[in-house]
């Protein structure tokens, strides 16, 4: 089954037949359709290519016009992703897919943006704890010692230092989804998702 492009519009919570409230995330997921189809023969891998969204005509560069316009859409889709699926399946160029592939229930895997938080320290990029906070320590979020001396008198690569914090491609898995909306084309996903409001997802089982 290939997945779908969404986009985050927010949180909330919805309660099940129990009473008990679950929070989740709620993705503007597809329709998306089908623009390119990738086989074994031709380019070495089975995949699907999925848009999402619509560009204005004045902005799309003629290359995305033309290939969109051979999966025959009008317009060229704001957002392509690539989805590998199991050799076999079909799929015709054009193809809408929709949320009703999914059901409530299921587990799927969501990938998209973290939020880009700067350059952090490793208080907030790593959890360190930090030195002592009485008696006014004057290095209290510095990281301490860095490793070694004498021997190998360098820092070991993959220490854990201060650095640039998110802003990077993120994948979580094994989520749930609480909740589908074919109408308004909604997915309610239990949690958290990378990326901030109205940054594009992809979600695959």
């Amino acid at each position: 089954m290939a997945g779908i492009i969404g986009k985050k519009i927010g949180m909330t919570r919805i309660f099940d037949e129990n009473g008990a409230q679950v929070p989740v995330t709620v993705v503007e997921a597809g329709p998306c359709p089908v623009t390119q189809i990738k086989t074994a023969e031709t380019d070495g891998y089975t995949a699907v290519q999925l848009g999402f969204g619509a560009q204005k005509v004045k902005r799309a560069a003629k290359a995305e016009l033309g290939h969109a316009a051979r999966a025959g859409l009008d317009v060229a889709p704001r957002v392509l992703r690539e989805v590998a699926v199991e050799d076999g399946a079909e799929y015709e160029l054009g193809q809408t897919l929709t949320v009703e592939q999914f059901e409530a229930g299921d587990r799927v895997k969501v990938t998209g943006t973290s939020k880009g938080r700067g350059f952090q320290g490793v208080v907030k990029r790593h959890g360190f704890a930090g030195r002592p906070g009485g008696h006014g320590h004057p290095m209290s979020r510095n990281p301490g010692s860095l490793g070694p001396g004498t021997d190998p008198s360098r820092v070991i690569k993959g220490k854990k230092l201060p650095g640039q914090m998110g802003g990077t491609r993120s994948t979580i898995r094994n989520l749930q989804v609480v909740r589908v909306d074919g109408e308004r084309n909604l997915l309610f996903i239990k949690g958290g998702l990378p990326g901030s409001r109205d940054s594009y997802v992809l979600i695959t089982k």
